[in-house]
């Protein structure tokens, strides 16, 4: 298929209504999502992401078909750690930085990496055009992380090298309630679970906020919560205090912030983003100490939020275990690899094979320990 690409220095630049219309409804792949990121400076100079939008057009010049791309100078901000690649290619004489990055920057979500709206025939060229650009800059490589799950089968169709790791969701099994969901549990982890709500939410006031009754004060807030957790796991927190005001201007109808409160100051909080299908959490963070109150705000409420909201699923982002005796089960998140060097492509592909296997067993072993009712 002959096909003509667009490389853009930004998705600010591409019209929003026309990327929105390649996309699914993902808040993280929308056009304010990543325009503000942009904006923010949260990307861009100075950061090591490079804005580097892919766009097929069609015949009258439109956009057909997208991918959310960045040119990386660094691994970080991915959450799908190849540390260990780059320094095995530096070792052997190559330069495995600035690479291509196919994701969302900062975000261990699943969702669409492969933006076609109404051209899934142009899902393998837009990877096409990727590979391309990577011979023709030198890049060693292009990575594709936290994939949606339905377009695995395009990036296998097209050669890529599939890495599979495990996160922690939570399904809804068509709960009515809360404690519906508690009654699906084993009666030890059921107690537990109302123990730990019980703690939580003594002396404080929970309010869960979306759309205009996010107020600049609760950004405010929620700013310092972010920073203290940012500095501790990072050492930099990735975005800019700008980009949560443009999140509030721009898409507050798609963020659920849960804020804490003692005698109405806000001690603590949880960010989400509301999907077509999902409630994802993001990030979190408190100035006080108060136990099981970030289970709270993180996990429990986000369960609650998506029972009355009829969404499939919170994925409560990376890592930890914790959350799997809170009622979220292993689940396997995907990322997809293209290697320039044929060599190196060898080297990687038999790491991951035998990384998947390992990963499946660890599935398999989380699996049997999820507080579900057996039988």
């Amino acid at each position: 298929m002959s096909v003509t690409a667009r490389i853009h220095q930004s998705v600010g630049e591409i019209d929003a209504a026309a990327w929105d219309a390649l996309s699914d409804g993902n808040p993280f792949t929308s056009h304010a999502f990543l325009a503000l990121l942009e904006e923010s400076g949260s990307v861009g100079e100075g950061t090591g992401w490079s804005p580097l939008p892919v766009v097929i057009e069609d015949e009258a010049g439109l956009p057909a078909a997208a991918l959310p791309a960045y040119l990386k100078s660094h691994s970080q901000g991915e959450y799908v750690f190849d540390h260990s690649w780059a320094d095995a290619w530096h070792r052997a004489g190559g330069s495995y930085y600035p690479k291509l990055q196919i994701s969302v920057p900062f975000t261990p979500a699943t969702g669409p990496r492969l933006l076609t709206g109404q051209r899934p025939d142009l899902a393998v060229p837009l990877l096409k055009v990727a590979e391309q650009l990577c011979v023709q800059n030198e890049l060693s490589s292009a990575h594709a992380t936290f994939i949606a799950p339905e377009q695995l089968p395009v990036f296998e169709e097209a050669g890529w090298l599939l890495r599979s790791d495990i996160q922690f969701h939570w399904d809804n099994r068509g709960y009515a309630s809360f404690d519906d969901f508690l009654a699906a549990l084993s009666s030890e982890k059921r107690k537990n679970l109302r123990k730990e709500r019980a703690k939580a939410q003594d002396g404080v006031t929970i309010r869960a906020l979306t759309g205009a009754d996010i107020k600049p004060e609760h950004w405010d807030a929620f700013w310092v919560f972010y920073q203290d957790t940012g500095a501790r796991k990072w050492g930099r927190p990735y975005l800019t205090r700008e980009a949560f005001d443009l999140m509030g201007e721009r898409m507050a109808d798609k963020v659920l912030l849960v804020l804490a409160f003692i005698d109405d100051q806000p001690v603590a909080g949880a960010l989400n983003f509301i999907g077509t299908h999902a409630l994802y959490g993001r990030y979190w963070g408190a100035v006080i100490d108060k136990p099981f109150l970030h289970f709270e705000l993180c996990y429990y409420q986000a369960i609650d939020a998506a029972i009355a909201l009829g969404l499939d699923r919170v994925e409560a982002g990376a890592q930890g275990q914790h959350k799997l005796a809170r009622g979220y089960a292993p689940v396997r998140t995907w990322s997809a690899h293209w290697i320039a060097d044929k060599g190196f492509r060898r080297a990687v592909a038999d790491f991951l094979e035998r990384e998947r296997a390992g990963v499946a067993q660890d599935q398999l072993w989380l699996g049997e320990r999820t507080p579900f009712r057996k039988g």
